[in-house]
């Protein structure tokens, strides 16, 4: 790295601007949280100056002017362990003045600040937060104290060049220099204690560890103090175009951090080369964690494109549907033109096809972890299973491959972490039972206790456990698994179908007789607000509940499309009694009508609550409460 040759009027030229707030976070978790990890900044500036060289060969092909003189890409490191200094240089894009102060003083990425005011104690120390942001020039600062940038853009005249400076001290400078050389050069002055990586057999360890997989040369001064001839140190070949039998795990593991900035391993990858009609080459991993972002809509997810082994763009999402957003990886097409754009992608058939491809191949490697790595599996649902539900509704024709990978909690259970698969449900099906029970409640916890299961339990029937705002929009997309039929306990008759025995029914039968008059005296108390009063087969514990029609809105799905300012349609609940219960036995036996009608419309209000919902009048319901409590209290003192 040649030193900066200032423009004319330097003094006037040069100016000192502030880090954006998430940057001077961010430096201060790479200084003093990420110590023990220092080694991966070799790593992400050298990943940074691939993606400089692939930037640039993409605009050669409509420009190759770009290339000027300089047609072979490819990436330096130099060690001067007298000075203390690392420089990484590339020959790619390179940046202008507004771009080196946009591109290094700032995150231009949505949720970032949350992001960070999330952080404390040892989550600052973990050095997977790294690739959350895909920022890894920052990293520098982990071994540097000072950070020089030297850069020209390509296609810009020589005296368009920029020098940027900076000491991670909240501030940096730049100015207008001239440099013949085009792409990027990054000067690291080294912290004391981190002068071993000046020693030019320790980087060529961390470039053949870390960066071998690089599509471009990574070049070095050949061992020798006064060699000036230059060697390549890593393989210089792209992972994904050799043969898979030539690939060890460790180098796909490394190919997956460069890729995608993580720091973590993923859970499984899957390398294909498809031959014949269409040609193509992927190469698609599972993380092991979900990016900060992942629930932003506006962040850009997708694959690497490349065609013909020339990198077209970084966040191709028109190959995965959305709800497989979270998948990393490449794929590289020979059939597709070198000068496709986003708005051609959506209309390509070839796209299309691969698309389809990529996703049954996505699906196959869930399934082979669900199947074969439990604990691997139990990671991603925990990280993904909420956006792989999304897939339920979205794809139709894979939701027969999605529906094994869904996890639930349940009833048989006894955590609350999802884990019960449906083939594992079916299995363990009563004899004559042909629905799968569920219950969706505000937490898992609730709907453990919800007093819509209650006679399910009792029965030894399991009820699968379902507590996320997607839930009911998922199993409203559902009709059964294995041909049995889904069944929201809360709605609706039970269909116990063969499981209640013929004296139950009789006795069912009976009870109903006996009660029919309180039915209807409890329904003339509450008037309009419930549809009907009617005798309960769910409840045991519980006196009352209220019961939606099988398509009726529930009242959480209610509030969210209230607070959406969208209509709600009009519906009423169905309110049931369990006529065993002493607080029900005892409004049948009260004989003033007053008070009869206080406790019938304290039972609703109760349900209400019950369900999760909304009372119109609570002031009215607590004021009703406080009446009976005192009346009781009154009674017991006669």
């Amino acid at each position: 790295m040649t030193g900066p040759e200032p423009t004319a009027n330097a003094a006037a030229d040069r100016q000192t601007h502030g880090f954006q707030a998430e940057v001077r976070e961010l430096l201060k978790l790479m200084i003093h949280s990420l110590y023990s990890h220092r080694e991966i900044f070799l790593r992400e500036l050298i990943s940074n100056a691939s993606d400089a060289n692939d930037r640039l060969r993409f605009a050669a092909i409509e420009a190759p002017a770009l290339l000027e003189s300089d047609a072979e890409l490819a990436i330096r490191v130099e060690a001067d362990p007298a000075a203390g200094t690392v420089t990484i240089l590339d020959n790619g894009i390179g940046m202008t003045r507004e771009e080196a102060v946009a591109n290094l003083g700032t995150i231009a990425r949505s949720g970032t600040a949350e992001f960070f005011r999330s952080l404390s104690g040892e989550r600052q120390k973990d050095a997977q937060l790294i690739g959350q942001f895909g920022v890894g020039f920052y990293s520098a600062f982990i071994v540097a104290d000072r950070v020089e940038v030297l850069s020209r853009k390509a296609g810009v005249p020589a005296a368009g060049g920029v020098h940027w400076e900076s000491r991670a001290d909240g501030e940096f400078t730049v100015q207008s220099v001239t440099r013949e050389e085009r792409g990027t050069a990054i000067r690291l002055h080294l912290k004391a204690e981190a002068k071993e990586f000046a020693d030019p057999f320790r980087l060529r360890a961390l470039i053949r560890k870390y960066s071998d997989h690089i599509a471009f040369p990574v070049r070095m001064r050949k061992e020798g103090e006064a060699s000036l001839e230059y060697e390549t140190v890593n393989q210089a070949k792209a992972l994904w175009v050799r043969p898979r039998a030539e690939i060890p795990e460790e180098e796909y593991r490394q190919f997956y951090q460069h890729l995608a900035h993580d720091f973590t391993e993923p859970l499984a990858w899957s390398h294909n080369r498809v031959e014949g009609k269409r040609e193509y080459t992927s190469l698609l991993y599972i993380p092991g964690r979900a990016p900060f972002d992942l629930w932003q809509r506006e962040a850009a997810h997708g694959l690497k494109l490349y065609v013909k082994r020339v990198f077209i763009m970084d966040d191709a999402e028109q190959f995965l549907p959305q709800y497989l957003r979270f998948v990393k990886g490449v794929v590289d097409s020979s059939d597709l033109p070198l000068n496709v754009s986003r708005e051609l992608l959506q209309k390509e058939p070839e796209v299309e096809a691969i698309r389809g491809s990529l996703t049954k191949r996505v699906l196959d490697m869930l399934a082979r972890l669900a199947k074969d790595e439990l604990d691997k599996y139990a990671t991603f649902w925990k990280e993904f299973g909420t956006v792989l539900k999304e897939g339920v509704g979205q794809d139709v024709a894979n939701r027969t491959a999605l529906l094994p990978l869904l996890r639930f909690a349940s009833t048989h259970e006894a955590g609350d972490e999802p884990g019960v698969s449906l083939a594992h449900y079916v299995e363990r099906m009563k004899p004559g039972q042909d629905r799968i029970y569920y219950i969706i409640a505000e937490s898992i916890a609730a709907a453990r206790r919800s007093p819509y299961i209650e006679r399910l339990t009792e029965r030894g029937l399991e009820v699968l456990l379902l507590s996320e705002r997607i839930d009911e929009w998922v199993m409203g997309q559902l009709e059964d698994f294995e041909g049995k039929r889904f069944k929201d306990a809360a709605r609706g008759d039970l269909e116990l179908g063969p499981l209640e025995s013929e004296a139950e029914r009789k006795q069912r039968e009976e009870a109903l007789k006996e009660s029919k008059g309180l039915l209807k005296k409890v329904k003339d108390a509450i008037g309009e607000d419930v549809l009907e009063v009617r005798l309960s087969t769910r409840l045991k514990e519980s006196p009352a509940c209220l019961v939606l029609d099988e398509h009726d809105l529930s009242a959480g799905m209610r509030r969210i499309l209230a607070a959406a300012g969208q209509k709600v349609p009009d519906s009423k609940p169905a309110l049931e009694l369990n006529v065993g219960h002493p607080l029900v036995k005892y409004l049948e036996g009260l004989g003033d009508a007053a008070r009869f009608k206080e406790l019938a419309l304290l039972l609703h209000e109760q349900a209400q609550l019950a369900e999760g919902g909304q009372l119109g009048n609570p002031v009215q319901f607590v004021q009703r409460l406080n009446r009976l409590l005192v009346s009781l209290t009154e009674d017991h003192t006669e």
